[in-house]
């Protein structure tokens, strides 16, 4: 395994991590605890010292499940939470520091964690990040020594542009693929310029650029691929990265060519995202246990050349950037 710096955390973390949206079941099952000890206690076995939850994932069950891990292993383990999504209904003005306060202490509960090495905000209204009394609660929580860090998870780069001009934002963390390639025009280089750690989500564009997927390929009906292609629960972007299904199939067959007799576009893909320096982690999910080594394999692999690099741009400036280049 290999290790970037987190920013100005200082954290040296895996830059293969592990997220853990269908940690102990896929989108829509009840949550398996026993699955997601099997997953997480992997991932710690390989050498992932990152584990990226939410209090939204399992209703709290994701991070009992992370919790558990850190008190069980030795080594150290980061763990970053998020928190707002439980706001019903998630408007910018349901977010008061008041509330946000108790989403944190919950999570704490949850995880039975004294501290939180990293809260971010979990994809806020953009008018939140025009809000600094959100912002300042962190510092209080911090200095109470329930916080490390303060993060942001953002849809939008214009809301990581905000939202790193306050100078208690550590972290951004952001859907970055070989189907989302506008963050590397400004926010990689205003991150890099305020040391903010990079945290990728969606790396492998809900599973199309694993390669694996047909236009017979059926989703469960609680499979958010199945319900959110048009944004109906929540941001489009999350969903094959915004990207039209179709289209993105004829896409993933351009990229195959472009990697000829390779077992697995998968791990392509990430290594695409590791092309970055100033992308401090990936964090693909496993939904098994037996998914988590292969997603390892991208940190084996050589750098991609200047030629792939190059064909990888075209194809997205081709087929996906019309679809998805403004939007997020």
């Amino acid at each position: 395994m290999k290790y970037r710096k987190l920013g100005k955390t200082g954290f040296s973390i895996s830059e293969i991590s592990l997220g853990t949206w269908q940690v102990g079941g896929k989108w829509g099952e009840p949550f398996n605890h026993d699955n997601a000890d099997k997953i997480l206690n992997a991932a710690a076995d390989a050498g992932i010292n990152f584990i990226d939850t939410a209090d939204v994932y399992g209703d709290g069950e994701s991070e009992k499940a992370v919790g558990r891990l850190v008190r069980a292993r030795s080594e150290r383990i980061y763990v970053a939470t998020k928190c707002g999504r439980r706001l019903q209904p998630h408007t910018a003005a349901a977010y008061q520091p008041a509330v946000l306060r108790q989403f944190v202490e919950d999570s704490l509960r949850n995880m039975q964690l004294e501290t939180l090495d990293l809260v971010q905000l979990h994809c806020p209204p953009t008018e939140v990040y025009y809000r600094p009394e959100v912002f300042e609660l962190f510092d209080r929580l911090r200095e109470e020594g329930k916080i490390q860090h303060l993060g942001v998870s953002i849809e939008k780069v214009e809301e990581g542009l905000k939202a790193i001009e306050f100078p208690n934002v550590t972290t951004v963390q952001l859907i970055f693929n070989m189907f989302r390639q506008r963050p590397p025009e400004l926010l990689f280089t205003e991150a890099a310029r305020r040391d903010i750690g990079l945290i990728v989500r969606v790396p492998l564009a809900s599973g199309l650029l694993t390669g694996k997927f047909s236009s017979q390929t059926n989703f469960s009906p609680e499979d958010h691929r199945n319900f959110n292609r048009q944004g109906e629960a929540f941001d489009k972007g999350e969903t094959f990265s915004g990207v039209d299904y179709a289209t993105g199939l004829e896409a993933v067959e351009e990229l195959k060519k472009v990697f000829p007799d390779q077992p697995r576009l998968a791990a392509f893909a990430l290594r695409w995202v590791l092309m970055f320096n100033e992308v401090s982690c990936i964090i693909p999910g496993a939904s098994r246990p037996e998914q988590v080594l292969p997603n390892l394999q991208a940190a084996e692999l050589p750098e991609l050349s200047e030629e792939q690099m190059r064909a990888v741009r075209d194809i997205y400036d081709r087929k996906i950037r019309p679809l998805v280049h403004y939007s997020w």
